[in-house]
């Protein structure tokens, strides 16, 4: 069931990075590559990393609903209501890709894999943070949770509008409130 499921995952990954740009719409192109994404998370998660399948499916979420706010608020058609072409340059882009794929399919075939050497670690995500981070994984984590606390506080301090500053939330003297 694993290998159907991935397989499953590694066609819809392959499917919705076409088509980015294939849709004639930034708004459907976004939504494309944020499912690509959640694919290859669903891979990672499939191959027992689930700190890193979790992170890139929450980070892409993040990043394409960011993306897709500034699209609304820039792009002249973001809804896709005039068509438009998302590749531009299509002969070099076509020559690069092609040329890509081929080195990287020749690398496969004919770069000598190593031998495998001893069995997978029984918690691949720690052992993956502790060969990036060592000794200092402890530190990374209370730094992350900082920079996040961070990230908020400079949202809500940003915002210049406050609770009452909407007509309907604001109290009245039948409340309790000030008038």
């Amino acid at each position: 069931m694993q290998t159907i499921v991935s397989w499953i995952l590694a066609v819809g990954a392959v499917g919705f990075g076409v088509a980015v740009f294939v849709v004639d719409s930034m708004a459907r192109a976004t939504f494309a590559l944020l499912a690509s994404f959640l694919c290859v998370g669903g891979e990672l998660l499939l191959l027992d990393l689930d700190y890193l399948g979790v992170l890139i499916v929450l980070m892409m979420i993040m990043e394409m609903l960011i993306m897709a706010v500034f699209m609304i608020m820039y792009m002249m058609n973001p809804g896709g209501l005039m068509p438009m072409v998302m590749v531009h340059n299509q002969r070099g882009a076509l020559a690069i890709s092609i040329a890509t794929f081929a080195a990287m399919a020749a690398g496969v075939f004919l770069v000598r894999w190593p031998d495998r050497r001893g069995m997978p670690p029984p918690d691949p995500t720690f052992s993956l943070g502790e060969a990036i981070m060592e000794s200092k994984m402890l530190v990374m984590m209370v730094i992350g949770i900082a920079i996040l606390a961070t990230m908020i506080s400079a949202v809500v301090l940003a915002t210049d509008r406050g609770r009452y500053d909407r007509p309907s939330a604001a109290p009245t003297e039948r409340d309790g409130g000030a008038p």
